[in-house]
């Protein structure tokens, strides 16, 4: 059962059953057997898919190979973290009378199927086994979601993750009951909700280690000072991710409102935190960000709805003072419809996680370089450790011919921010606009990368000669650069749009 099919064995290889291994081999098999789709001590990933919910079926048909295996595996559940799935199709009343009384996992991922009176009856059912479920994620149309919430109306001693979602866009808000206590909740991630302050979900929840909220509705999102209160209990937070879900859920003018109503701002101290999500408009991250502090972060991703008015004085200093958030390499992906810059702790082109992450949606080439430069001239500061460059594109094709003056000094501007860069790369859909920014016939021909090395392009592009100017221009100042030609693979990074609010969400870490 456990051989690998792709392996095929000799007649010289003696045949051994697995019948003779002892129960702690055995069980420590079916440990790594197991398709983790969730464990307690883990973060969970504000992608999660429905799917590993039923794959937490794995040892269904492990018990029924022999006895001994039955009974090993059913005398070591919480070892294996054995649990009974209910989802659509699942009889749940039969399973709960001939199963063992093992943790539950409720789970229904149909968002836009509507539930029949009969399953139904079947989720209300099995959400009423509240001393036994550990996990439950829903998603499923608004109508038929406000009336399974109000299940959610008494004690979950068990749970330690929820998951609730439902694609409608402009409704008045969900509330879950103010009854609803999860003492040992580790993980919880909820769109489109209104949780009242001082709600027995924060304020007993203090192991809560992922926290992901999104609003849509306008009476759904959170003034700065309510979200701070909210967050204070929360001293075990490891993952944290806010945000709205379209641009039209909070204007710029509402921030301002809603700080000259709460003058005194709370301040709140997440030691523990090691990734934080922002999704909306500049207003609202820069009101909260001077509030919070957050010593331990690793990882920062900022989603902003629009390229206008983008001010980020406080996100610079919050960044500041995130001592481990270290900056060796930047890479800026350009697509017809975002623009996304990735920077990671060292320095080279096969990196692992990045750990600052800034995206701007907008669709035009001058209005992409502008908001960067716009963003990353206040955000320099942070940047004088950042050796190599690469400019990448996704599905552009831009001519040469045009160029003006205003697009050649957002460029520079841009350029202008990372002025210890050694290594620059340039792909192909962006030679032209790099070789007409980089010459030197008004402004100084050290005045941008100064330390340049090493200059990587497309062969082709070496081949034509596009960066001859620059090449000897710089040899003229003292300052030579090595011109590289490379072959540049198609897809050299992967993309994932995935736009939660129509939002493209460009990811070098997607295969």
């Amino acid at each position: 059962m456990f051989s690998d099919s792709r392996v095929k064995l000799t007649s010289k290889l003696p045949s051994t059953s697995i019948h003779v291994l002892d129960d702690d081999s055995l069980l420590n098999i079916f440990r790594c057997y197991r398709p983790i789709a969730f464990d307690s001590d883990s973060v969970m990933d504000s992608t999660i898919r429905m799917s590993k919910w039923d794959r937490e079926r794995w040892w269904y048909r492990l018990v029924q190979v022999c006895r001994r295996w039955r009974y090993l595996i059913l005398g070591s559940a919480s070892y294996l973290r054995l649990c009974l799935v209910c989802t659509l199709g699942t009889p749940v009343a039969d399973m709960l009378e001939s199963s063992p009384p093992l943790p539950l996992v409720v789970s229904y991922n149909h968002p836009h199927r509507f539930l029949t009176a009969g399953e139904e009856k079947v989720l209300l059912f099995a959400l009423q086994q509240r001393d036994r479920i550990r996990t439950i994620y829903l998603q499923m149309p608004l109508r038929c979601l406000r009336k399974i919430v109000t299940a959610f109306d008494d004690k979950f001693p068990m749970l330690e993750l929820l998951y609730i979602r439902h694609p409608a866009k402009g409704y008045i808000p969900l509330t879950l009951p103010p009854t609803f206590e999860a003492p040992h909740l580790r993980h919880l991630n909820l769109h489109q909700f209104a949780v009242p302050m001082g709600s027995p979900l924060f304020t007993t929840a203090i192991g809560l280690m992922t926290l992901i909220l999104r609003w849509d509705h306008p009476l759904t999102y959170s003034d700065p000072n309510y979200l701070l209160q909210t967050l204070s209990p929360l001293s075990q937070l490891h993952t944290l991710e806010i945000g709205f879900s379209s641009s039209h859920t909070l204007s710029s003018h509402d921030i301002p409102q809603r700080l000259s109503d709460a003058p005194t701002m709370a301040h709140v101290t997440l030691s523990n935190l090691r990734w934080f999500s922002f999704w909306g408009i500049s207003d609202y991250l820069e009101a909260i960000l001077p509030h919070m502090t957050v010593p331990c972060l690793t990882e920062l991703k900022v989603h902003f709805f629009n390229h206008f008015g983008l001010s980020v004085p406080r996100l610079l200093q919050f960044v500041k003072i995130a001592e481990n958030l270290r900056f060796g390499s930047a890479k800026f992906v350009f697509h017809h419809r975002a623009v996304g810059v990735f920077v990671y702790p060292h320095v080279g082109t096969n990196l692992p996680r990045f750990n600052f992450f800034v995206e701007v949606p907008c669709m035009h080439l001058d209005q992409q370089v502008s908001s960067v430069a716009q963003i990353f001239s206040v955000l320099s500061p942070l940047f004088s450790t950042v050796m190599d460059l690469t400019l990448d594109y996704k599905d552009y094709v831009f001519s040469s011919e045009q160029h003006d003056q205003a697009n050649r000094m957002r460029w520079r501007e841009l350029l202008g921010s990372f002025r210890n860069v050694t290594t620059l790369r340039v792909h192909k859909g962006l030679v032209g606009e790099l070789s007409h920014s980089l010459r030197s016939d008004v402004e100084p021909t050290l005045e941008v990368l100064p330390d340049l090395k090493e200059l990587v392009c497309p062969t082709r592009s070496l081949d034509e000669g596009v960066f001859t100017a620059f090449i000897h221009d710089r040899e003229v100042a003292g300052h030579p650069v090595k011109l590289t030609g490379e072959t540049f693979p198609a897809g050299y990074f992967g993309y994932s749009f995935d736009s939660p609010g129509g939002v493209i969400h460009i990811d070098p870490d997607t295969p």
